[in-house]
């Protein structure tokens, strides 16, 4: 009888070890991974970063929103946000860009744990009356949705060195000019969770997949 109570005794708790390392398996599964400069197309990062395989996060930042309000980390401290970087005047990828970034504060518009940031690669042209407008065309809510201007070296290093959102190096100075037509998912811990293509509609169905399994 002892016997066979250390013999269940035994198999209930390899049942728990089991149990615990397919939910730990299953979770890790579930939910996007988490980037660092050394897992991402080393075109896309700044050579000083290209060894860096763990702990990276965003940094801060301090840039002028659509209202010409100082938007920094603190207001994105704690969510979930998609970065893009686009300007206002841009004729191709830029407007589909935009619409996307439109359909995502749709889908999560009852949602404030999820939030979005457009940057300006042009912040010399996109002044704020020009986001304004740009903002009012694309019915952006400040609430979720920052469009912002700023100083164009540190929006190029954020580019750069933060969200590694563009094939390209530079200075960020006058003559310098990125374009790129990713999206970046943040997670509330500054950690890069995802990078798409923000013009492929699969890809923000995938965006969207990844957010709803973070927000899990």
């Amino acid at each position: 009888m002892k016997k066979s109570l250390f013999t269940v005794g035994i198999l209930s708790v390899l049942l728990i070890i089991a149990f615990f390392f397919i939910a730990k398996k299953y979770t890790a599964e579930s939910e996007p991974r988490i980037y660092n400069p050394a897992d991402l197309n080393p075109a896309l990062v700044d050579l000083s970063l290209h060894a860096l395989d763990q702990g990276h996060r965003v940094m801060d930042f301090s840039l002028t929103n659509q209202n010409g309000d100082t938007i920094t980390q603190a207001d994105y401290d704690g969510k979930i946000y998609v970065t893009d970087f686009f300007f206002t005047r841009c004729p191709s990828i830029c407007p589909i860009m935009s619409n996307n970034m439109e359909e995502l504060q749709e889908i999560f518009k009852d949602d404030d744990r999820v939030k979005l940031l457009s940057l300006s690669v042009t912040p010399e042209l996109d002044s704020v009356p020009v986001l304004k407008n740009y903002a009012i065309k694309h019915r952006a809510n400040v609430s979720k949705w920052n469009i912002t201007t700023g100083d164009k070296r540190h929006i190029y290093n954020l580019a750069r060195k933060s969200y590694f959102a563009v094939v390209a190096e530079g200075d960020g100075g006058l003559q310098d000019f990125i374009h790129t037509p990713n999206f970046i998912l943040v997670d509330p811990l500054r950690q890069i969770r995802g990078i798409y293509d923000g013009t492929k509609k699969e890809e923000i169905t995938r965006l969207v997949n990844d957010i709803n399994l973070l927000l899990k």
